[in-house]
């Protein structure tokens, strides 16, 4: 049964037919869908199933089914082929030479597509030679291609304004907690900071081991040279800030789709111990780490706010 039919998508190709029937067309109107309706895919009729549905591709081409309805699959005869195609006999016997065979879906879908495009208006640039790809788009375009060049900037815009959004997040943070720089402060208090109350620091280790097995260690409150060489230490990444945490980042912005990104999670990769180490320079590995961030904390749900209405 097919309870969430809104989510399907019902097509029927021009020039081709179906092996099995569809009562109905688009010159009548269409009963409502009833209880007991089916959604199949669209290129071999096969039935898709509650569990099926949730794993297909966004671009799963699918028909819906009401009872009685029949579809086997959408099957291209060469006649249609010929008619839309001005292309060479050689292309049109190839294409007589895969449809004669055994019913090969994929196939069928590849000219449909093939054909679909052979009667499109590709070549044409101006709003004049194709007035019908200009409907819906605003005057100021007088090209396809200046169409296209907005459209993409206009992508990358948004995906900057999230980027800035969230920045100015870690910025905010990272102001309120002074830049974390309690780190290498002795005087501070709190259990973050990394030396001992007289400034020592030990070196935390490689990024792939526990603990530091040469037990490097330094005081650069004791003298110039000390705090110059303290200079060479690192505050290594675990997880790669250029290779996993910012690439990470870019793509989560690309894709949030509405979803609210968790810039705390990406925060703490970046910024804090929780993905720090303060390590002595040979231990410091510069070699690929292979570790990725934790795809279940780049997005986190979008608080709502709720409007008490007042008292009467």
């Amino acid at each position: 049964e097919c309870a969430g039919a809104s989510a399907s998508t019902q097509r029927r190709p021009e020039g081709g037919e179906g092996t099995g029937s569809l009562e109905g067309s688009s010159a009548s109107p269409q009963p409502p869908l009833v209880a007991g309706c089916r959604l199949g895919r669209y290129e071999d009729g096969v039935e898709i199933s509650k569990e099926a549905f949730r794993a297909l591709p966004e671009d799963a081409e699918l028909i819906l089914l009401r009872p009685g309805e029949e579809w086997s699959g959408c099957k291209w005869g060469s006649s249609a082929f010929c008619a839309f195609s001005n292309c060479s006999s050689g292309v049109v016997h190839a294409a007589q030479g895969l449809l004669s065979g055994e019913e090969a879906p994929k196939r069928c879908k590849l000219l449909s597509d093939l054909i679909q495009n052979l009667n499109e208006n590709i070549s044409a640039e101006s709003r004049k030679e194709d007035a019908v790809w200009f409907e819906g788009v605003e005057s100021r375009f007088k090209t396809k291609s200046s169409y296209m060049r907005h459209s993409c900037e206009s992508r990358i815009r948004g995906y900057m304004k999230e980027v800035i959004a969230v920045t100015e997040a870690m910025l905010e943070k990272l102001k309120l907690e002074k830049y974390n720089g309690f780190y290498f402060d002795r005087k501070e208090e709190t259990k973050d900071r990394l030396c001992t109350p007289e400034g020592w620091f030990s070196c935390q280790g490689p990024f792939d081991t526990e603990d530091c097995s040469w037990r490097h260690s330094i005081n650069p409150y004791g003298n110039k040279e000390s705090r110059i060489l303290f200079s060479t230490w690192n505050l290594d990444h675990i997880i790669e800030k250029k290779r996993a945490v910012l690439p990470t980042l870019v793509e989560a912005v690309k894709g949030c789709n509405k979803k609210e990104i968790n810039w705390e999670y990406f925060y703490q990769l970046l910024f804090t111990m929780d993905n720090l180490k303060l390590v002595h320079i040979v231990c410091h590995k510069k070699t690929v780490h292979n570790l990725g961030c934790d795809r279940t904390k780049i997005y986190c749900k979008r608080k709502t706010v709720h409007q008490l209405s007042p008292q009467g």
